[in-house]
């Protein structure tokens, strides 16, 4: 009798059990127990593979999404590549409209993935018709048997977490979590996330990640929305310049802003010390947490759980490059550029 052969049927089983991470080195001035939940061991190598298989499931089931539809969707790469990705697998066609922010690298593995992509201006407004939230709304009007993902509005965001980044964090921990630490986007990921934990023990410290220039961490202070706050900034899918309603604010305790020039610096730290390829955004996770640190925040017993988001690969002209960090003027005397220069014999 011949044995089973011990195969993934495809790429989409391979989503969610990511592992968590014990950080060492990064942590060792710092007070308290300190976890990566490394989402970018998801077959699309981010968080964003929760959401996408989660809603396109969800919309087949209710009977929204049928064989033969076009999946369209608003993206700063990540869910793009994650929707894109379960579009192959299922058979759809998809259309992304993406933010100029967002990395060359990311434009081209959507683009690899078979996706039609518009990139938009980044630094319009959220209601402005050039924008990618417009231009997506645009062509699911204009297409007929399209379906529009709408990720920053849609209730399914989080739900994807509650149902699987949440029990996976409060089971790797074996319940003993006091704080949570995650970027805040379109919020699905901490809300999620956040509601399952706060369900197990209220007392657990939710606080989310914010860039300067959005407006997320007043409105969660005032519950206004202040147009002023929003000024350009270059860390892709962290702050918005509109208030999403895929967040709960009311199960996220705080929120920490940063700056990026400091998260990029933070990112290519996490990979020296840790050896984990890590993009942008764990570097916005990890450089909120040293704040926090010099605030008190963390005692000895504390358990710490940061969720980095993505692979490193997607920032290979952003982060990665010294020409681009030299560009942004994120080098200085305490931050140099790369000492292991590249020598070619001949």
């Amino acid at each position: 009798m011949k044995q089973k052969i011990k195969a993934y049927d495809n790429v989409l089983d391979l989503i969610g059990n990511t592992p968590l991470l014990k950080l060492r080195k990064i942590t060792q001035n710092l007070t308290g127990n300190f976890y990566a939940k490394v989402e970018a061991f998801n077959p699309g190598h981010s968080s964003k593979d929760r959401i996408a298989l989660h809603i396109i499931e969800e919309a087949e089931r209710k009977g929204i999404l049928k064989p033969g539809n076009t999946i369209i969707e608003t993206t700063s790469g990540n869910t793009g590549f994650s929707i894109a990705m379960v579009s192959v697998i299922k058979g759809y066609e998809c259309i992304l409209a993406v933010s100029s922010k967002s990395s060359p690298d990311k434009i081209d593995m959507l683009r690899a993935m078979g996706a039609k992509v518009y990139v938009c201006p980044a630094h319009v407004s959220a209601d402005d018709p050039r924008s990618y939230y417009q231009v997506a709304r645009r062509m699911h009007d204009e297409m007929k048997g399209s379906v529009y993902i709408n990720q920053y509005f849609n209730e399914l965001n989080m739900e994807a977490h509650y149902k699987s980044t949440g029990p996976e964090i409060w089971d790797q921990t074996s319940g003993q979590i006091t704080h949570l630490i995650a970027c805040s986007g379109t919020g699905g990921t901490i809300s999620g996330t956040a509601r399952f934990l706060k369900e197990k023990n209220p007392n657990i410290k939710i606080i989310g990640v914010d860039a300067y220039g959005s407006v997320l961490k007043k409105y969660h202070e005032t519950r206004e929305f202040d147009s002023d706050e929003i000024y350009p900034y270059r860390i892709e899918g962290l702050g918005k310049n509109l208030i999403p309603t895929a967040t709960d604010f009311d199960v996220i305790d705080k929120f920490v802003k940063v700056t990026d020039e400091e998260s990029a610096h933070t990112a290519r730290e996490i990979s020296k010390t840790e050896g984990c390829f890590v993009g942008y955004t764990s570097g916005a996770v990890m450089q909120a947490v040293k704040q926090l640190d010099e605030e008190n925040e963390f005692g000895e017993n504390s358990v710490v759980v940061m969720v980095f988001p993505d692979h490193g690969s997607r920032y290979m002209s952003k982060i990665y490059s010294d020409e681009w960090m030299r560009t942004q003027g994120f080098f200085d005397a305490v931050n140099t550029e790369e000492t292991q220069k590249i020598e070619y014999i001949k």
